[in-house]
């Protein structure tokens, strides 16, 4: 099974991933993971500088910050969303979070196909608290999609790559929900736990919604299904799944 690393200088722990984002985190003993979400995504220059406002208001540092939920306005080719990363992490490196190629913090990125933004944006984010006495640690999925792990391209990775039959986008969906399935799993939870999980996708997955998700408890605490591309071209279903007890809006 996956192990999770902790990062006890943000207060949670963390399925290790990519440079550019982890597989989920998890707040730590004595902590609790926070969601907050804006009301209209914010580029990301200005949503940086509002998270860091936010976390010096409530007295927590910058590297209680955990997970964030990112918009951009078309799916990325392979080289264009390595360029992304590398920009995106040297705010957490600022923040003493990103250090020597290694990232804690879990993260969705997906295209909406209406009310594109302008530029990335970031919607939503979660960081760490003390934990209320009685209230459950949390967590957070960082999104996934309908690609095999490796470094090969994603043309070479995609599940089915270019097709959207019917037969095809059931598939994809299996392989995402046992990714889902899988990290849960890491970080010491299940289905149960969620308080809902979010999907991303511009095919028709209604058929699938009950056969390949519902029945397999991936829809105890609903599902929000963002009419979104996943960030690379060439992916058509993406997922993440939130454990967290407590939300606001900024």
């Amino acid at each position: 099974m996956t192990k999770t690393t902790d990062f006890p200088a943000g207060g949670y722990r963390y399925i290790r991933g990519l440079f550019q984002y982890s597989g989920g985190v998890a707040a730590l003993d004595g902590h609790e993971l926070v969601r907050a979400r804006f009301r209209e995504p914010l580029p990301m220059a200005e949503a940086f500088a509002a998270v860091e406002a936010h976390l010096a208001a409530i007295g927590r540092p910058t590297t209680a910050f955990a997970h964030c939920e990112l918009r951009s306005a078309e799916p990325f080719t392979d080289q264009g969303f390595v360029d992304f990363n590398r920009q995106y992490v040297t705010t957490l490196e600022r923040w003493g979070i990103y250090r020597d190629g290694v990232n804690p913090v879990a993260r969705t990125n997906v295209c909406p196909a209406y009310g594109k933004p302008a530029e990335p944006s970031m919607f939503a984010f979660c960081y760490t608290v003390p934990a209320e006495p009685g209230r459950p640690p949390g967590f957070m999925l960082a999104g996934g999609g309908d690609a095999r792990p490796g470094s090969a391209p994603y043309a070479e990775r995609i599940v089915r790559y270019g097709e959207i039959s019917p037969d095809a986008l059931r598939e994809k969906v299996r392989f995402v929900f046992d990714a889902m399935e899988a990290r849960l799993t890491a970080l010491g939870f299940g289905w149960r736990d969620a308080v809902f999980s979010q999907a991303y996708t511009v095919r028709d997955i209604g058929a699938l919604v009950g056969e390949e998700l519902a029945a397999r408890g991936a829809m105890a605490g609903g599902l929000v299904w963002h009419f979104a591309r996943p960030p690379v071209l060439g992916l058509e279903f993406e997922m993440d799944v939130c454990g967290v007890g407590r939300e606001l809006v900024l």
